[in-house]
């Protein structure tokens, strides 16, 4: 079996989609199935078995910015390669963000299974409703990655979905060595924009003893203004863009992993890595985060956008003790339940039943 997984969006940038597709690559290719990707790259691609589209263009999406590659030559790379590989079924990951994927649905020239990550308000999904379900229709099968996502897709797309959660390479976690640290430290990893609510990080922080640190990991449009609103906080270290051995090896060394987001997400990914890292996570009270955490049990969750909430919970985990130790096992124990490895299995007995 010859799988082709295109993803929409540029493989050089950090997203919660990128990580899936590689991943599941990986995975799959772990397990003898033939897979390569399609996507955007903007520079070398990351594995030799990454196809490049070409380069991506910022487009404003669900309270943030995707990298897609809507542009004809993209397109043209896209129709080349689906035509010349000779797949034998097509994963496209966000199957009606346009670009590559897109271009998969139209032309059809293999089986097709589509996965839904976003969830929250989709303003293309809106305004494009009546040609995207037709576009939608040409699926063979629709997959979203949690309740969220597959209400939101069912909403402006009709049609059923099996619920698939996302995973997450364990492995990983288990070669990479703790990052250098000299006191207790917070960790924060995302995109500098409103929803991931780094700014409700930043207030709790005034709320923090003065010697524990604050790791301030990625970039983004508030990336310009929080630095400045709190460059008198010394404790606060801004570290920019990480590798993904990077990202590990900060969060296996802090003492905590916040999540701080107010909204729009699909899917607590984010606190899965905190887990699988054996560091305990505070996070928003989000529904999608429920999915993955039992409060109180798997991470401790807070009133989403409570400053003072948070920093309460984050004092918690920093003074240590039997309760932070059950917290960080039950994390360890929840998160091989959405394991990468699993995940590939569920999709390849999908991918047969297209064949059938």
């Amino acid at each position: 079996m010859r799988v082709g997984i295109v993803c929409p969006y540029s493989l050089a940038v950090w997203g919660g989609v990128q990580t899936q597709v590689l991943g599941l690559a990986r995975s799959l290719r772990s397990k003898g199935v033939d897979t390569q990707v399609l996507s955007p790259c903007d520079g070398q691609p990351p594995e030799p078995w990454v196809t490049p589209l070409g380069n991506s263009i910022p487009y404003a999406q669900n309270g943030s910015f995707a990298p897609v590659a809507p542009d004809p030559a993209a397109q043209l790379r896209t129709l080349g390669t689906i035509w010349d590989g000779q797949f034998d079924v097509l994963h496209l990951h966000e199957p009606l963000v346009p670009g590559p994927t897109l271009t998969s649905v139209m032309v059809k020239p293999t089986p097709l299974i589509g996965t839904f990550h976003a969830s929250g308000h989709v303003a293309s999904y809106r305004w494009g409703k009546p040609i995207l379900r037709r576009f939608a229709n040409r699926l063979d099968l629709r997959v979203a990655v949690s309740p969220d996502a597959a209400g939101m897709a069912s909403r402006y797309l009709g049609g059923t979905y099996d619920i698939l959660f996302n995973g997450i390479e364990v492995s990983l976690f288990e070669t990479v060595l703790p990052a250098d640290k000299t006191g207790p430290t917070v960790l924060f990893l995302g995109r500098h924009e409103p929803r991931k609510g780094l700014a409700v990080l930043l207030k709790a922080a005034q709320l923090l003893p003065p010697e524990v640190s604050i790791w301030v990991a990625g970039q983004g449009p508030e990336t310009e203004e929080l630095t400045s609103k709190y460059a008198f906080d010394k404790r606060i270290e801004w570290i920019g863009a990480l590798t993904e051995p990077e990202k590990i090896a900060r969060l296996k060394a802090a003492d905590v992993f916040c999540v701080p987001s107010l909204g729009g997400e699909s899917f607590g990914i984010v606190l899965l890595e905190g887990m699988a890292a054996n560091t305990p996570v505070v996070a928003s009270d989000l529904p999608a985060y429920r999915v993955v955490s039992r409060e109180g049990t798997d991470a401790a969750l807070f009133p989403t956008g409570d400053a003072q909430a948070l920093a309460k919970q984050l004092l918690k985990c920093l003074d240590g003790g039997p309760a932070r130790d059950a917290l960080v096992q039950s994390g360890a124990d929840r998160v091989q339940d959405f394991s990468m490895s699993r995940l590939a299995d569920a999709y390849v007995s999908r991918y047969q039943q297209l064949l059938i």
